[in-house]
């Protein structure tokens, strides 16, 4: 399984970004794709998840009603877009995908990552 992550950039606060991460390799009939953020100095975090097939969501309190995550089940992608972004939310930004056990928002419970992009936001 590869996981190929972009989109990171630097914007503004309140601005806006689109994250992509491709996969390819996941053979799985049913799976989940998601995203996760470590701060410099802090724990990787979860910030969103899609369940394959079903389309599922689940997301951080935090982001709720600013972030949305979709695929694009053609080309076996998920997007995260952001929206009104915060200087707080500076980080690297990884896609990650596992089989369905564990918890969707344990990073432990992901098997497959990506090699992270990098989101800044200025104040």
């Amino acid at each position: 399984v590869q996981l190929q992550a972009s989109g990171g950039g630097l914007v503004q606060a309140g601005g806006s970004l689109r994250l992509s991460c491709a996969a390819s390799g996941l053979t799985f009939g049913s799976y989940r794709m998601g995203w996760f953020r470590q701060a410099p100095g802090k724990e990787r975090e979860f910030v969103s998840v899609m369940y394959w097939p079903s389309g599922a969501t689940y997301y951080a309190n935090s982001v709720k009603g600013r972030f949305t995550i979709s695929k694009d089940s053609a080309k076996n992608t998920v997007i995260l877009q952001m929206n009104s972004l915060k200087p707080e939310e500076t980080a690297i930004y990884y896609c990650a995908a596992s089989e369905l056990r564990g918890i969707n928002y344990d990073a432990s419970a992901y098997g497959y990552w990506g090699q992270g992009t990098l989101v800044t936001v200025s104040s």
